[in-house]
Parts: structure tokens; C-alpha cells; sequence
């Protein structure tokens, strides 16, 4: 074999190994993200208690068995100032200065009572989840999506009452 042959043959075997190892990069990430867990929510709508337990009497008890829940899944405390918490019918609560710890949850009461870190309250006098249907939806203060929880034949704009 003369010199230029094996300079020639290296070459293509040098050609074929970068090839290969190329190939082998370029399908390794799709590989492991076949195998990747689904990301889950940092911030969701972890339960709702849409029909207060007992008589619908709109006394403040009833008005504050009626919750939704939100859980933090990170480490990290989410500062939640600014965030919304809306039903269909537009009815809105606002976070106002209020830091979700990590791993911890707090429950939003429809009535009205004394905050603390694990209860909010709308102090509202009136029901706000429908029992037949409905949405709570979570937005972030920018006003962008983060959750929401549907249950019932929900529609978006319906006019009925609550009770």
C-alpha cells in the first residue's frame, strides 16, 4: 500500500468516526427526552370546594366552607402579590402581598375573615363558585395563564347565578 493510500485511508476512517460519533450526539438528547418525566405545575390549583358543605344560608361560615386551594410544588417561595384568582363570571380576588412558601399551600375562603399563611380570605357577602359548573383560573401578576380547575358542564360567559 503506498503512502498515499494510507494517508487516504486514515481519512476516510477518521471521516467515519466523526460521522458516527455525530450521529450518536445528536440522537442521545432525543433519546433521554423520550424518558423525561412531564414537568409538572410550579404553582396550581390544587383542590376547590366549589358547594359550601350544609344549607347555602350565605352566612359567613357557609360563605367561608367554600375555598380554592393553591400549592406551591417548588422549594422556593413564590411571591404571589399581583396574582388573580377568577371565575367565569369574572368575579376576581387579588393576592396582595402574600408569598407562598415552598412546598406549602394556602386555601382562598370566599367569606370573610383574618388572614393567615395558610388561609386567604375575599371577604365577600356573596357565593362565588357555581356549583353546576365553573372555572377558577390562576394568572400570574403579568396576567398570564398558570392554572386552572374546571368542573361540571362549564361554558365561559354563562349568566346564571350561583345558587
Amino acid at each position: 500500500m503506498s503512502a498515499f493510500a494510507s494517508v487516504t485511508a486514515r481519512r476516510i476512517a477518521a471521516a467515519a468516526l466523526t460521522a458516527g460519533a455525530l450521529v450518536s450526539a445528536v440522537t442521545l438528547p432525543a433519546s433521554a427526552a423520550d424518558h423525561a418525566r412531564p414537568e409538572r405545575p410550579k404553582v396550581k390549583i390544587s383542590d376547590v370546594q366549589y358547594d359550601s358543605p350544609g344549607r347555602d344560608d350565605r352566612s359567613n361560615r357557609s360563605l367561608n366552607r367554600e375555598w380554592v386551594e393553591i400549592t406551591n410544588n417548588t422549594r422556593r417561595t413564590v411571591n404571589l402579590d399581583g396574582w388573580t384568582l377568577e371565575d367565569e363570571d369574572g368575579h376576581t380576588y387579588t393576592f396582595d402581598h402574600y408569598r407562598l412558601e415552598g412546598r406549602a399551600t394556602v386555601r382562598i375562603h370566599t367569606g370573610i375573615g383574618r388572614d393567615t399563611d395558610s388561609d386567604l380570605y375575599q371577604d365577600r357577602r356573596h357565593y362565588v363558585w357555581d356549583n353546576r359548573s365553573d372555572t377558577a383560573t390562576l394568572r400570574n401578576d403579568r396576567g398570564r395563564f398558570i392554572d386552572d380547575k374546571s368542573w361540571g358542564h362549564h361554558h365561559h360567559g354563562h349568566g346564571g347565578g350561583h345558587r
